[in-house]
């Protein structure tokens, strides 16, 4: 019979006590859990005979969830561990929440088990906060709703809902005048999404139902919305001179230029004063904003801005001191080669990626064959797009501009497709003898337990856990 467990490693400080393990015989004490990872072992008995005798040892290791309200137990011994009647093979994990059963061993008889108990949380500061917060001071002044997809604008830092803003910035741009603050009426220099704020409004819908707006509202809102990365929104502004001058000097002594068109005309376009700008999250730079252009400014896959494919139509190369990236940074899928497996592929686990590069090869192909393979599939819309890791999903054809980290997540998502539709008996002969983990591509121990990620296949969907 087992007694009950003591510590034998922590790696937090933490002295919460957030639960327990409380032994199903009450003449053995709880085991308190108070750090995030907590290791317990165990004196196991199987057979309660004269000859028998007693040993120690890790059976378990329990880290706590960051939802709060659940944990993950791993099974460090060599046995397996039940959980909720669930056996647990050496190196697997399991989710627990509060009530869940633990026998340290494959079966009943000769164990002692526990039930695994959440303890109360004190009510944080976060919680206060959000209880305290006044309902008008997350309203659109514009709309005097609930903010929707907020944005705030600087130096003034109010917020709209991005759709009202955008509207407003569209006809202020319309009749050539400075951009105002709709509340305050300060200058507004800069705009930018606010997810933290975005998160506020979203509690106060769930607390308030009545302060929701209807589906059509919504959609409206949506289609008026244009701020998808900061604006750097550019100010008219009046130098006194004393000379003559020409039209070339009004707009640039003086002045900061943002980016080349400010200065210079290219392909027919130049910045005027109320031109907005927006910044390149690969190189810094700046470019006009422009709607009616044809020519993408923004990564369908993040909604980020990049300004490699922008300058290249204008035919721009890096002058002076402005920040350009180049045409490989930001170009269509179709136009796009590799020659390595990405990074994030099979959610960074190094040996299912050798796996998928031995099967490539063995089958006398290359990577950019298999990739352009599955993009004309992608393309046919022949593939299940639920589990892709990028924005606007279903909108992506060979021909979207996406970033250099969205293509690769791209590319990861089709060999995991490859991967899943390759018949068993054409994977490498390492791989055939693996069983499939049972939390498949969502397993967390591959990230950190080396043994496991190379003895289980995890290219797989998950039969057990949140993503089954």
């Amino acid at each position: 019979m087992a007694e009950a467990g003591v510590v034998v490693g922590e790696s937090s400080n933490s002295n919460e006590l957030w639960a327990k393990l409380v032994p199903s015989d009450s003449r053995y004490s709880d085991v308190e859990i108070k750090s995030d990872e907590f290791v317990v072992c165990s004196v196991i008995t199987p057979t309660p005979t004269p000859s028998s005798s007693s040993a120690e040892f890790e059976w378990c290791k329990i880290i706590r969830n960051s939802d709060f309200s659940s944990a993950t137990l791993y099974n460090q011994s060599s046995n397996t561990i039940l959980a909720d009647e669930t056996l647990i093979q050496n190196e697997d994990s399991v989710v627990i929440k509060c009530g869940s059963e633990i026998i340290p061993g494959p079966i009943r008889e000769g164990y002692l088990s526990y039930r695994f108990k959440l303890m109360p949380r004190p009510e944080t500061n976060l919680k206060q906060l959000k209880i305290c917060i006044d309902v008008d001071h997350a309203k659109c002044s514009i709309c005097l709703s609930i903010w929707h997809n907020v944005v705030t604008i600087a130096p003034c830092f109010h917020n709209f809902c991005n759709g009202c803003f955008s509207e407003w910035l569209r006809r202020s741009q319309e009749k050539h005048s400075n951009i105002l603050c709709p509340q305050c009426r300060a200058v507004v220099q800069f705009a930018g999404r606010n997810h933290f704020l975005q998160n506020i409004g979203e509690d106060i819908l769930q607390a308030d139902s009545s302060l929701k707006r209807s589906n059509d509202e919504v959609a409206v809102l949506d289609s008026y919305s244009s701020i998808q990365s900061n604006l750097i929104i550019k100010s008219e502004r009046k130098f006194r001179r004393k000379r003559a001058h020409s039209p070339v000097d009004e707009d640039s002594h003086g002045v900061d230029l943002p980016c080349p068109q400010c200065g210079t005309e290219f392909g027919g376009f130049r910045c005027n004063n109320n031109t907005v700008h927006l910044q390149c999250q690969a190189c810094g730079g700046m470019m006009p904003s422009r709607i009616n252009t044809t020519v993408a400014q923004h990564c369908l896959g993040c909604d980020k801005a990049f300004c490699g494919a922008y300058w290249h139509a204008q035919r721009v190369t890096g002058i002076g001191a402005h920040a350009i990236c180049s045409h490989e940074t930001f170009k269509p899928i179709s136009e796009r080669t590799i020659s390595r497996i990405p990074f994030w592929a099979h959610e960074k686990n190094r040996h299912e990626q050798d796996i998928t590069e031995k099967c490539i090869r063995q089958m006398g192909r290359t990577l950019q064959d298999v990739v352009a393979e599955w993009i004309t599939k992608l393309d046919n819309r022949e593939i299940d797009r639920t589990g892709m890791p990028l924005d606007h999903a279903e909108m992506i054809t060979a021909q979207t501009h996406l970033c250099n980290d969205c293509y690769e997540k791209l590319v990861s998502f089709l060999l995991y497709c490859y991967r899943i539709s390759t018949p068993k008996h054409l994977l490498p002969s390492d791989a055939l003898a693996r069983e499939d983990c049972w939390y498949g591509y969502g397993c967390r121990t591959q990230h950190h337990n080396e043994a496991h990620a190379r003895k289980r296949n995890h290219v797989c969907r998950p039969t057990r856990g949140s993503n089954a």
